[in-house]
């Protein structure tokens, strides 16, 4: 099955250096699927809170993707498939570097499923590769107060939505990688300098459509007779 922009944007920012991917509010695992095909890890967890959905993707996976599980050395990756909260994963079950993937929800969610992870499993060797939906500058804001690091950012459109993907390391670990990463920036950094004129456009769109987003809340709370909430959002972008 082909991807969609934003799923081949997403498959294309994953390498081959971890042990586990977990490919978290998998809808129908298109994205995890296509990451099993190509043996991007020895194991792909797929991992929705819908029974129905895992019971299907289970059924799908069984029949195209079968499995020994009592051989322990896979030449293919292997999978697993849990219906369960995202904040729930068991990431202490497994040994080496994980990857958790968390997209098509909005930033709040997804700051949530982040922190969740990220307390209770301060230890473990973590990559999170998220795609909001909508609060990009809040999540970005709390990523950065975690002192996560940046691997790598994407602006992309698809179907006249903007959709930016982070790439970012838990910065726990005092190694020479991550050490070598940059902070977190609350607007982006990378996104802002694209590398041709197709990119330049979708990034000034996106900008000018994240102002006008932020200046209707001001000017509503102005109206309101309430202190503006977002005119450091807006200052910041502008600033761009």
């Amino acid at each position: 099955m082909k991807l969609s922009n934003r799923l081949q944007t997403l498959h294309s920012l994953v390498s081959n250096d971890y042990q586990h991917i977990w490919d978290c509010c998998c809808d129908h695992g298109f994205l995890g699927v296509q990451l099993l095909s190509d043996n991007k890890a020895p194991l792909i967890h797929f991992v929705d809170i819908v029974p129905s959905l895992m019971n299907e993707l289970e059924d799908k996976l069984t029949r195209y993707f079968p499995q020994d599980n009592n051989v322990e050395q896979h030449e293919q990756s292997q999978w697993k498939v849990y219906c369960l909260d995202v904040a729930a994963i068991p990431l202490d079950k497994h040994a080496g570097r994980h990857l958790v993937i968390i997209a098509g929800v909005g930033g709040d969610l997804t700051q949530k499923l982040v922190d969740d992870i990220h307390r209770q499993h301060p230890d473990k060797a973590v990559d999170f590769l998220l795609c909001p939906v909508h609060q990009q500058f809040e999540l970005r804001s709390h990523l950065k107060s975690l002192k996560f690091g940046l691997i790598n950012e994407v602006l992309i459109e698809e179907n006249r939505r903007y959709y930016e993907i982070l790439l970012v390391r838990n910065n726990r670990h005092e190694n020479e990688t991550s050490s070598l990463l940059t902070e977190v920036s609350n607007v982006g950094d990378k996104i802002w300098t694209p590398s041709c004129e197709q990119k330049k456009q979708v990034s000034v769109q996106y900008k000018a459509k994240t102002l006008q987003h932020y200046l209707r809340i001001h000017q509503g709370q102005e109206k309101q007779g309430k202190a503006s909430e977002v005119k450091h959002v807006i200052d910041a972008y502008q600033a761009i």
